[in-house]
């Protein structure tokens, strides 16, 4: 039998320790940044740039910030559009999205946070809050939602996860598998994604928008189609910067 002295030192021992949860495995990490040219039609329009930017803290939650960036400019139209994304690193969940737009010289700016836990989100400048789903997703976000979800071709997948809770569903169409060339000269298999968000931005069902997603574990957006008022801009990528390699693949 276990002796008095020795039970009552187990029960004094303090318990071990809980282990710590394993953080997700995302095919992305800080540091990631993906460089595209932009077309529009045949014609060279500009740049944008799609990046895991750096980590932040949104009231205690540890979140990636994202940052998406298209700037272009051709005799009829300019713009320089950025949408800046906090999603958190443990759940994927938003819960600050920024929207920076200026188009023909003239700027609109629109800051949202967002409270998953409370069920509602509050648009700066607005006294307001608009209900928002458990699990809410901005724009800028979706681009790596789309990274990190099994997909399969011939499938419709529809979501009630964009933070403005009465645009749901959102929907991704796997249209079919397409072969791109990398900027490092390789060719990959692309799964050609259809999606559609209830809004008037990138992905509204008017702009009809293609994303081109190597069909691997990098996930990554090849290629981005989507109609503007003013014609069909094309982002192809030219340039990629990926944490844990020694340089950038160029653009041959």
């Amino acid at each position: 039998m276990i002796s008095l002295r020795i039970a009552l030192a187990l029960m004094q021992a303090p318990a071990p320790a809980a282990a710590a949860p394993a953080s997700p495995d995302y095919p992305f990490a800080v540091g990631e940044k993906l460089s595209y040219s932009a077309k529009l039609g045949m014609l060279t329009l500009g740049s944008a740039t799609l990046e895991v930017a750096s980590l932040d803290t949104v009231r205690g939650v540890e979140s990636f910030r994202l940052r998406f960036r298209l700037k272009g400019k051709n005799a009829f139209y300019s713009l320089d559009d950025v949408l800046e994304s906090w999603v958190g690193t443990s759940d994927m969940i938003s819960r600050r999205f920024v929207q920076d737009f200026v188009e023909n010289d003239k700027p609109k700016h629109r800051l949202y946070e967002i409270f998953p836990d409370s069920g509602y989100f509050r648009q700066h400048g607005r006294d307001t809050t608009l209900a928002t789903p458990a699990e809410p997703l901005d724009d800028a976000g979706f681009f790596y939602f789309v990274r990190v979800t099994p997909l399969a071709i011939g499938r419709k997948y529809s979501y009630d996860r964009y933070f403005r809770k009465e645009k749901n569903p959102v929907t991704i169409e796997v249209l079919k598998r397409e072969k791109l060339e990398l900027p490092d000269g390789t060719k990959v298999q692309c799964l050609v994604l259809h999606p559609v968000i209830d809004t008037k931005g990138l992905f509204s069902k008017r702009s009809d928008t293609r994303i081109w997603l190597t069909d691997d574990a990098r996930r990554l957006p090849v290629q981005v189609r989507t109609k503007f008022p003013f014609g069909t801009i094309t982002l192809r990528l030219k340039d990629m910067v990926l944490p844990g390699t020694t340089t950038s693949a160029m653009s041959r």
